[in-house]
């Protein structure tokens, strides 16, 4: 017989509160156009991408993420001394270690959380999510801070056509508690390693460091079209088992927030999924751009703060980007 006590948590998890921030620099595509050889429309007609927002050198990834965690925190009606667990996903904080969890935690004034990175990419918000529900229902947690965070302008190469205009900065934040009802469904999540080329860092640091001051600085590429095929076509599967696995079906749902990749990505899932008219759709890439890891509590948190969007509302939520990773699951809004 076991002499280990059973772990005691919440029966159940729910997103509490959500908070975001974007940086005060707003680029519209005429900027982008100095660089590349395109056009304002061919840049809305491939991505929906009219404006986004890139980060000074204040607006580091630690710096919006305290931002974002501050508004998450107010919505949650919580303070940063009851959070006990802090979950940062992002590819864009350029150091290695320590993570950055652990400067945020600090700054936001918690007590000594447990504290750690991810790099999940554009799933990274679906995988932080998942494990702050099970630190919440396990116990090891009562409080999960989870932020989404990128400053992808870093890692963005002004003269490449095919991506120079998709990527901007920003971070998201949800405030993760116990719940009595299910309120953060079952994550249908996993990878598939042998597309991992289609979306990449240009070369790896160590190349970059050997090449000496020559070398280009590190950049996101990406095979467009494979992504796009594969996003349109396996991600709404692995949406509607997402929905299967709450029990729910589309006529159910009152919003579908997916990772803000591409507007065409968007509206072919909306199409494949047969979502119902009534269920609002988060279009937040318009205006923001795709943020990677932030983009899902980013375009949360105006859905609801514009009010197409309101507390209580049952949403789909489906990340996917590089690795080949995803992660999707049908959560309650705060």
């Amino acid at each position: 017989m076991s002499k280990i006590k059973p772990s005691k948590g919440a029966p159940y998890a729910r997103i509490m509160g959500v908070g975001g921030y974007r940086p005060t620099r707003v680029v519209p595509n005429e900027v982008i156009l100095e660089t590349i050889d395109s056009s304002d429309e061919w840049i809305r007609s491939r991505s929906g991408i009219v404006t986004r927002h890139w980060a000074s050198d204040e607006e580091t990834v630690a710096a919006m993420s305290v931002e974002a965690a501050g508004k998450a925190l107010a919505d949650a009606g919580i303070t940063a001394d009851q959070v006990d667990g802090v979950i940062v996903s992002t590819v864009s904080h350029f150091k290695q270690t320590p993570a950055v969890a652990t400067e945020i935690a600090d700054k936001i004034g918690a007590n000594k959380p447990a504290a750690f990175d991810i790099s999940a990419g554009c799933a990274g918000f679906g995988y932080a999510l998942t494990l702050a529900k099970g630190m919440v229902v396990e116990g090891s947690s009562t409080y999960v801070l989870v932020i989404g965070v990128e400053r992808l302008s870093d890692l963005t190469d002004l003269e490449d056509r095919a991506t120079a205009f998709l990527f901007g900065d920003g971070a998201g934040a949800v405030v993760v508690g116990p719940a009595q009802e299910p309120a953060i469904g079952p994550t249908v999540w996993g990878s598939e390693g042998d597309k991992s080329e289609t979306i990449k860092q240009t070369v790896p640091w160590s190349d970059y460091r050997n090449a000496g001051e020559v070398a280009k600085f590190p950049a996101i590429t990406q095979e467009g079209q494979a992504v796009f095929r594969w996003a349109v076509f396996e991600m709404a599967k692995v949406a509607q088992q997402a929905l299967d696995a709450a029990g729910i079906t589309a006529d159910d749902l009152d919003v579908f927030i997916p990772h803000q990749a591409n507007m065409r990505i968007i509206d072919s899932m909306v199409k494949t999924l047969k979502l119902p008219e009534h269920v609002t759709v988060a279009r937040d890439i318009e205006t923001t751009g795709n943020t990677s890891a932030a983009s899902i509590p980013l375009a949360m948190e105006r859905l609801l703060a514009t009010g197409q969007a309101k507390s209580g509302d049952t949403a789909l939520v489906i990340g996917f980007g590089a690795g080949l990773v995803y992660a999707a699951t049908v959560v309650t809004l705060p």
